[in-house]
């Protein structure tokens, strides 16, 4: 009977490794399963509903509206001049995909725990899969933004899009950055703190009032705006105005900030999890 050798195996799992090793090479050859995390997550919210995906495109429209009556027409707030629909409706699903990811990366360990516990994977393929979903949903909803955007285009003389469009693909990356980042160290600290759970969604819903989704960067006042503009959020919507619509508060060092801060927060959060996911089953 020959002698197996080390170097006949393709994986070889070890019970320890340095929490800084994040093995995107081994993320990488578990591509098909994370794809099939992806399906599950896009596929299995709205099953068995009677209008199905729908949800995706009514959910940000019937948000709009009530924004464009609350906000728009009886507070009265400023949309800097823009069409309150495509204000409104360009904060919603910015604000959306990057809640989206914080909320559902956060119970990662608790949603997952009977997994974890029997047959072994990368732990990161189920976060990165919520990414990766929850970016179809938003891709679904901003093909449904392009629809109103081109309708004001052809129609009024108040959309003025820019070179600073060119920058989006950018704007996806540090939305999904943070969104993951911060969902993975949540995640980790709800191993042992279950309130946080609880805070998350709640937490999220205050965020928003502290980013211009509703109100524009301008009409905040002065010795107020430094403190939006430490929400990495900010520059990430402001450019997306000023990029779409031509009406933002766009400067490159706020952009740099933002992706220099989700870029922290996605190696912390990475560090985190992998000291984490060593003992996570003992205390889950």
């Amino acid at each position: 009977m020959s002698k197996v050798k080390e170097s006949d195996w393709d994986l070889i799992i070890t019970p320890k490794r340095p929490f800084w090793d994040f093995r995107f090479r081994e993320l990488w050859d578990y591509r098909d399963l994370v794809m099939v995390f992806v399906r599950r997550d896009f596929v299995a919210v709205y099953k068995q509903t009677i209008l199905g995906p729908l949800w995706y495109l009514l959910q940000p429209l019937m948000i709009t509206f009530i924004y464009v009556f609350i906000f728009g027409n009886v507070a009265k707030l400023s949309t800097d001049g823009l069409p309150q629909v495509l204000f409104y409706m360009s904060g919603i699903i910015l604000w959306g995909y990057f809640a989206a990811c914080l909320n559902k990366t956060s119970t990662t360990f608790i949603d997952n725990a009977n997994i974890f516990g029997k047959v072994y994977f990368p732990r990161m393929a189920v976060p990165v899969a919520i990414v990766f979903s929850s970016f179809n949903s938003f891709l679904v909803q901003l093909l449904f933004f392009l629809g109103f955007y081109f309708y004001y285009l052809l129609t009024l003389d108040i959309l003025h899009p820019n070179l600073a469009i060119l920058v989006f693909p950018v704007l996806i990356l540090i939305m999904g950055m943070l969104g993951l980042g911060s969902g993975v160290i949540i995640s980790a600290l709800t191993t042992k703190y279950r309130d946080l759970r609880f805070l998350v969604a709640f937490g999220v819903q205050l965020m928003m009032f502290a980013t211009p989704v509703i109100y524009p960067l301008s009409s905040v006042p002065e010795k107020y705006r430094v403190y939006l503009l430490a929400n990495p959020m900010t520059a990430v919507i402001e450019t997306f105005r000023y990029g779409f619509l031509g009406n933002g508060d766009f400067h490159w060092q706020y952009l740099v900030y933002s992706g220099l801060f989700a870029l922290l927060l996605f190696l912390s959060g990475g560090l985190i999890f992998n000291r984490i996911e060593r003992n996570f089953m003992d205390t889950v």
